[in-house]
Formats: C-alpha cells, structure tokens, sequence
C-alpha cells in the first residue's frame, strides 16, 4: 500500500505538477481502505510482471448501493498495454458480484487517458466542477456506471 501512496505522489507532481496535498488525499483514502476494509465488499488490485509494479487500483464502498473506482495508476512503462482497461474491467466485474447498483469515480479533466479507458469501459460523465487542488486549478469531473 506504500507504494500506491508513493507512486501517485511521484507520477502526478512529474506528470501534472500536484504539489504534497496530492499525495496527502492518496494516503488518506489507502488508511481508510485498510483501517474499513471489508473484503466482501471491497478490493484493491495491484498488478505485476516479473516482481515489477506496472498498476494499482481500488474499488471501496460509498453506500449500500454505491462502489467508487479509486487511486487507478499505471507505471508509464504500461501505458497502452491494455492494462488499464483490464484493471478498470475487473472493478466492474467485482463490483457487480458483490452486488452494487452503481460505480462512481471522481478524476480531473486533464487525465485524457484515464478518462479515455473509464469511457470504453461504458462510465458516463455527470457533472464537472472547478476547483483549486494539489496546487493548481483543477476541473473535476464525476464520472457513473449502472451496474
């Protein structure tokens, strides 16, 4: 889980330039994951090839009825591999059989890519809002899948 923390910090202040609070929100959401965890209802996929971290991400409960997608990384070196689409799929596919209606996320505009995936994957976008974090102002976007 330290390196899901470490990672998103490292990759969005290279990447985007989102300063420590970034990295701040990221280990918040990792210790409640850990500290709430709920294994019938919640997941955290990190994936691997030959030892080496390529991505991570984490489905958690909002509701009774609601999961979020939540902290999707890629190492740049697997970008375009498919992986992020497989990732995102097998949220779903979770999500699904522990029995949620919806799955929402919360991502920012300027990430084309992920937005790109969490489209393919069937995600409708519902409501955008600005906002100043991580040191820059941000366009926040809300993004749903019925299930």
């Amino acid at each position: 889980m330290g390196w899901v923390v470490q990672r998103h910090g490292e990759l969005y202040w290279r990447e985007h330039g989102y300063d420590e609070r970034f990295e701040a929100l990221v280990a918040g959401i990792v210790a409640r994951f850990i500290q709430n965890f709920d294994a019938r209802r919640e997941r955290c996929w990190i994936a691997e090839r030959k030892a080496k971290r390529l991505g991570a991400v984490f489905v958690v409960k909002k509701s009774v009825t609601h999961a979020q997608l939540r902290l999707l990384i890629l190492e740049p070196a697997a970008r375009g591999s498919g992986l992020g689409k497989r990732l995102v799929r097998e949220c779903i596919r979770f999500a699904r059989k522990a029995g949620y209606r919806k799955l929402v996320l919360w991502t920012q505009s300027e990430l084309a890519a992920a937005r790109g995936i969490y489209e393919k994957a069937g995600f409708r976008l519902v409501r955008g809002e600005t906002h100043e974090s991580f040191g820059k102002p941000l366009k926040g976007e809300y993004w749903e899948l019925n299930l």
